[in-house]
């Protein structure tokens, strides 16, 4: 045999030997593991590729945020490209509706849900719907916790927005610091409100501007005649057409999607607070994939799922010392001026309350 034979068979014995060890290495999530919580992790991302997908439910994220996600997620625990992510975005009520007909049916298909309303998740808590888990996510999530925004062992938020005025100066230039500054800022019939009777988010958010102003706001916002949109997709669109002047509960996220697109819009933080609406993030307990629900629940609120949020949905954060990329759009939590909430004291029985007042000014 000659030399350069014998070299040949030689590499490809050691690359042959070689195989096994590059066919075994950890993907980077196990790799980023402490070392005493890696078998663990193993052994379910191998259940989960024996459950073969994950769903998951959004009021807020966006399509092409969710092909990023889903991505980044099948990379980060190894997991064949054509693993499947049944992801579904929602209305908000529609998403209530959907998950409350599966657990009282007890024919379960979601896995995983997310959205913003803190009473209507602790009531799925406290009827054991929702799966007990920790994830290890948790802890970076404690001042949120402490906030009232979200429950250690069954969730916390994979973002943040807010409902606030949002205009293009392109159609109307508005120089406000208030709430108050909108009343008569523009015609009547030329800004939009949030729905809130068909908004689980946008009723809360009335509930805590309820704190900081008196019904008679409200009366003389009615006498704007406002057009009520619950989408906040078409809120953006009807203010970049020019439709409406000014939308009192616009979100900093959508006017970074559209502005990305070319869009001019501007948002105003009111000076006297607003309502953070962090949308929860859960398994319920019934989930047919749970395995996958715990690794797609772990990634999405790991920093770099959140990363991957806040850039492209502009949600803030509640991971403690997250850096985020947009500052001006997607602010660090702490130094928001926020309108606080104690959501375990609020009721069915109040939001039916708050719900029949919006109606009685806006809709009587």
């Amino acid at each position: 045999m000659n030399a350069f034979l014998s070299a040949a068979l030689l590499s490809a014995g050691l690359f042959a030997a070689a195989m096994p060890a590059l066919a075994q290495a950890d993907p980077p999530a196990v790799q980023a593991a402490a070392a005493s919580d890696r078998d663990a992790l193993r052994a379910r991302i191998a259940a989960a590729r024996t459950e073969g997908s994950v769903s998951y439910w959004d009021a807020v994220i966006q399509p092409e945020t969710n092909t990023e996600l889903t991505e980044a997620f099948r990379k980060a625990y190894g997991l064949p490209n054509n693993f499947p992510v049944k992801y579904t975005l929602s209305a908000t009520l529609s998403l209530v509706t959907r998950v409350e007909q599966e657990v009282n049916s007890g024919n379960v298909t979601i896995d995983v849900a997310s959205l913003a309303s803190p009473p209507w998740i602790n009531g799925l808590v406290a009827g054991g719907h929702i799966m007990q888990y920790d994830s290890p996510e948790y802890g970076a999530f404690t001042k949120a916790f402490d906030a009232g925004m979200g429950r250690p062992g069954y969730y916390a938020f994979n973002g943040a927005y807010m409902f606030i005025p949002v205009w293009s100066p392109d159609h109307f230039n508005f120089r406000g610091k208030s709430w108050k500054d909108l009343l008569g800022a523009v015609p009547p019939g030329r800004m939009s409100l949030n729905d809130s009777p068909n908004s689980a988010t946008a009723l809360l958010t009335y509930m805590g501007l309820r704190t900081i102003l008196d019904l008679s706001f409200f009366k003389e916002l009615a006498k704007m005649k406002p057009q009520f949109i619950v989408r906040s997709e078409q809120t953006t669109e009807r203010l970049i057409s020019g439709q409406d002047l000014i939308a009192f509960g616009g979100t900093s996220a959508r006017a970074y999607q559209y502005n990305e697109r070319g869009a001019n819009l501007k948002f105003l933080l009111p000076e006297e607070g607003f309502v953070l609406m962090g949308a929860g993030s859960f398994i319920l307990t019934k989930a047919p994939h749970p395995n996958a629900a715990k690794l797609w629940l772990d990634f999405t609120l790991s920093e770099t799922g959140q990363m991957i949020l806040t850039k492209r949905e502009a949600l803030i954060s509640g991971r403690s010392g997250f850096k985020t990329p947009l500052p001006e759009f997607a602010p660090s939590i702490d130094g928001l001026k926020l309108i606080k909430m104690d959501w375990t004291k609020i009721t069915a029985d109040d939001i039916r309350r708050a719900k029949a007042e919006w109606q009685s000014v806006f809709t009587p």
